[in-house]
């Protein structure tokens, strides 16, 4: 499931190449997936600027530029600290039982 390849395992030739020409296949990282950034991005999105009223289009693209200026000058990281270890602990209910 993670390459062109897995598709030729599911569907006839001329339909998994059909559907790999329309695919572009993008890798995300071994910790935490580049949705999970977006997500956080969002959410501090409408935490610190959408988290009011604007009342007309000019304003709210003001906003989001500043906002998206002030974003990109701080360089802010992930810092990821869940680790698998604490999945299994937090996330018993999940596991298999044995």
């Amino acid at each position: 499931t993670h390459g062109i390849a897995s598709l030729y395992e599911a569907f006839a030739p001329g339909e998994a190449f059909a559907l790999a020409q329309r695919l572009e296949i993008h890798h995300t990282p071994k910790h935490g997936s580049w949705l999970n950034i977006a997500e956080i991005e969002l959410s501090a999105l409408s935490r610190q600027c959408l988290d009011r009223r604007i009342s007309d289009l000019d304003t709210l693209n003001t906003e989001l530029t500043a906002w998206q200026h002030t974003t990109n000058t701080n360089q802010r990281g992930i810092d990821w600290q869940f680790t698998t270890d604490d999945a299994r602990t937090r996330l018993r209910h999940l596991y298999p039982k044995d």
